[in-house]
């Protein structure tokens, strides 16, 4: 017989491609991470986008269009960042109390515990005798670990950092309002809209891509979601600062 420990089968992915799951970390944690900056990104694109070109429909004027794309830019990363610091802490803080609770239960009543852990593994599917025995090692290995990743889904050595996500969320927006910002202070005034709208759909071409490879789900609906949305806004704001600036606002 031999010795050598056999290789993890490859796995079809949904396109068809043969690849080896990763299993060196938390993967979900790494993937929602990776959505979410995308996903500021996008909303970085299409708010500034529909801001300048909003200002576009009203005036020519490169300085004003840099200070408003300026404005919106700052405005819109520091409102980000505020809010997922706010919300991020505001899950950590449920995650800490959570967690110093079922550290007092374990504590107080640990064969409760134990038959909590144990009905739990049985219902992932094991049986009575397995989910017991399966309980018992968790528990005498690290009882907090087991019930914190069992009952509640939370890992307590990947805790979320309220700092981290507000800092990630503040340069994803930036990164993407670089680019309308950009692409309408830079070339000539003549030119300035038809650039602007052309890469700002380009970009959300490519952001509604990368967010349906990471969810495996169908890339030309998500594409043209993203795509419309954006020409929507753009077309709206647009044609609102035409009609103020026609009425001399």
């Amino acid at each position: 017989m031999s010795d050598e420990t056999p290789a993890v089968p490859a796995r079809q992915d949904p396109h068809g491609e043969p690849h080896q799951e990763p299993h060196e970390g938390p993967l979900g944690n790494r993937l929602n991470r990776l959505r979410a900056a995308v996903l500021g990104a996008n909303d970085g694109v299409v708010s500034t986008a529909g801001l300048v070109v909003g200002v576009a429909g009203a005036t020519d004027s490169r300085g004003t269009l840099l200070t408003a794309g300026l404005a919106g830019l700052l405005a819109g990363s520091m409102s980000m960042a505020a809010g997922e610091y706010v919300s991020v802490s505001t899950q950590r803080d449920s995650e800490r109390a959570a967690l110093a609770l079922e550290r007092t239960e374990l504590a107080v009543a640990p064969q409760a515990e134990l038959d909590e852990l144990t009905g739990l593994l049985e219902g992932k599917g094991l049986t009575r005798e397995l989910a017991r025995e399966v309980a018992e090692q968790l528990t005498e290995h690290d009882a907090l670990r087991a019930h914190a990743e069992v009952e509640l889904g939370i890992d307590p050595d990947e805790l979320t950092s309220a700092w981290q996500a507000a800092g990630a969320s503040f340069l994803a927006f930036t990164a993407g309002s670089l680019l309308p910002l950009l692409a309408i202070v830079l070339p000539p005034a003549h030119l300035r809209l038809a650039v602007t709208v052309v890469a700002v759909l380009a970009a959300l071409v490519l952001c509604g891509w990368g967010s349906a490879r990471m969810g495996d789900a169908p890339a030309g609906r998500a594409v043209l979601r993203n795509a419309a949305g954006g020409a929507l806004a753009m077309a709206v704001t647009y044609a609102a600062g035409s009609l103020l600036g026609a009425a001399g606002v």
